[in-house]
């Protein structure tokens, strides 16, 4: 049987947010609920709780830590949504929180100035598993989130924020605010992407999509690219987003860019729809809407674009 964290869960509520943990012990801020066990690491909490499946509250504060979690299903949820900061630590070189459980869940975190040697410094490394992410904000990062390949697994990204995040001036390649590989779904909803520094907002491999009610935000960016890009095709749906194209861009020949690498999946389907489009106040130039490289059955309805923006283009 597989091991799905709840990610219906993720119909967070403020209210679990803002009352956290009940079982709080004084030796440190980071309390394993089920045993009402404190520990002043991280590390520590996640040892704890093993193979099993746990919930770690954690209590306001900056914390210059990072844990790698191996096994088990982990919840890592702060008492009050936005008071729990883990900043400018990576573990293995990797992330903030490195997962390669069965399963995760990130209620109300804060990750920022997560910087390492390739370039590839995230707030969430995940190698393994299902992960579902609510109320959290990645900031000024070389990534926010970076996942591995599972083409059996699920990410699901609720009422987040990705602000200041990409960067292509490292050998590994481009970072980018959320870069998500060959998994099997991603959601992504209510969520805000902004004031990028480099690569996409949103670059995924996924089989499939959910992208809904999100905000893309360029106008801030600097040396950015797409909006999102889905380079290995990719069905399912692109629906009531907001787009604006800024300034200071890398390539800016397209919002939305379909299976311009190595094709892993069907794009026929996939539909956008009831998105809104356009540049900053005041920049004329052209661009396109949805670049396809796939020449797939996509289905486009009821977008609204600005003036210099074509609908759509097969390459």
């Amino acid at each position: 049987m597989k091991h799905r964290i709840a990610l219906a869960s993720l119909a967070l509520t403020a209210s679990i947010l803002s009352t956290g943990s009940t079982a709080q012990a004084p030796s440190g801020p980071f309390t394993v609920v089920e045993i009402g066990q404190s520990y002043s690491s991280l590390q520590d909490a996640v040892h704890a709780i093993g193979d099993r499946r746990g919930t770690i509250s954690i209590a306001p504060g900056v914390y210059r830590q990072c844990a790698v979690q191996e096994a088990g299903v982990i919840t890592f949820i702060a008492e009050q949504a936005g008071t729990a900061i883990f900043e400018r630590r990576a573990c293995e070189g990797k992330a903030a929180l490195v997962l390669r459980g069965r399963a995760a869940e990130v209620r109300g975190l804060t990750f920022r100035g997560i910087s390492v040697s390739d370039g590839n410094g995230a707030g969430i490394r995940l190698e393994k598993g299902d992960l579902g992410i609510g109320f959290s904000r990645f900031e000024d990062s070389q990534q926010g989130i970076l996942t591995a390949n599972d083409p059996n697994g699920q990410i699901v990204i609720k009422r987040s924020t990705f602000s200041g995040l990409g960067t292509c001036e490292h050998s590994a390649g481009c970072a980018h605010s959320l870069y998500i590989g060959n998994y099997g779904k991603l959601t992504v909803s209510e969520s805000r992407f902004e004031r990028g520094s480099g690569g996409h907002y949103l670059k995924a491999r996924v089989a499939e999509v959910s992208i809904s009610d999100n905000s893309f935000d360029d106008a801030a960016g600097q040396g950015t690219n797409y909006m999102i890009d889905l380079p290995a095709g990719s069905r399912g749906l692109i629906a009531d987003n907001w787009f604006i194209q800024g300034r200071d861009k890398e390539n800016y020949s397209a919002f939305i860019a379909l299976g311009a690498e190595q094709l892993l999946h069907s794009s026929d389907g996939l539909a956008v729809t009831n998105n809104e489009a356009r540049f900053v106040p005041g920049l004329q130039r052209s661009s396109v809407f949805l670049a396809d490289w796939t020449g797939s059955r996509v289905e486009m309805s009821n977008n609204r674009l600005a003036a210099g923006l074509t609908p759509y283009e097969q390459r």
